[in-house]
């Protein structure tokens, strides 16, 4: 549960000028209409509609260019921090939560902003970076051979979906999932402090 209940933060990054987007409002605030986080530049801006159960989050993606809309349980907007991720890229492109934690994972994706920014498009590239998805491939598949992958419906039978910079791992019996992501050093020293993932029931 977050530590502030009264605020929300929502954060990604300006597709236009690149930069991190944060924008808090009050839950009184995101109750009473659509609300806008626009980027100091303006030329980019998310929207979040809540509605009595549900809410709504569209959000403009630095990595595909396209914009992404997703819809979820309102107990989940209110109660959790939330990343939402590109299909494209595998990359998280927008989160929801309180301001330290959001200005937390924004800041771990960062690196990633600045490595898209500076490694040099090769054509045909399976992945962002091959050293870091072979090490986090690796500390993968050291958990499973631990019977350390589970879903919160029971089940210990899974299945592995690589993507350019991030690993699924899918829950064989409800398609729960969880995204663990392998583009940085920050990802391997993640993934090596874990002794369990654990998959999440739909």
């Amino acid at each position: 549960m977050e530590q502030d209940q009264t605020n929300k933060t929502i954060g990604y990054f300006c597709p236009s000028c690149r930069q991190p987007v944060m924008g808090s409002k009050t839950l009184f605030a995101l109750a009473a209409s659509p609300t806008k986080i626009t980027c100091d530049c303006g030329r980019s801006h998310g929207e979040v509609v809540l509605t009595e159960d549900k809410f709504r989050l569209t959000v403009p993606c630095l990595f595909c260019g396209k914009t992404h809309t997703v819809e979820g349980s309102l107990h989940h907007f209110l109660e959790e921090t939330l990343a939402f991720s590109c299909k494209t890229s595998g990359l998280a492109c927008c989160f929801v939560g309180s301001e330290e934690k959001v200005g937390g994972a924004m800041a771990r994706l960062q690196e990633t902003v600045e490595k898209l920014g500076t490694k040099p498009k090769e054509e045909n590239a399976v992945f962002l970076d091959p050293l870091v998805m072979e090490e986090v491939l690796e500390e993968i598949k050291e958990i499973a051979k631990r019977d350390g992958i589970s879903c919160t419906c029971g089940s210990h039978q899974w299945r592995i979906d690589v993507k350019y910079s991030a690993i699924d791992l899918i829950c064989a019996k409800c398609g729960g999932a969880v995204r663990i992501p392998a583009a940085t050093q920050d990802d391997i020293d993640d993934i090596c402090c874990k002794d369990r993932i654990l998959m999440k029931k739909v």
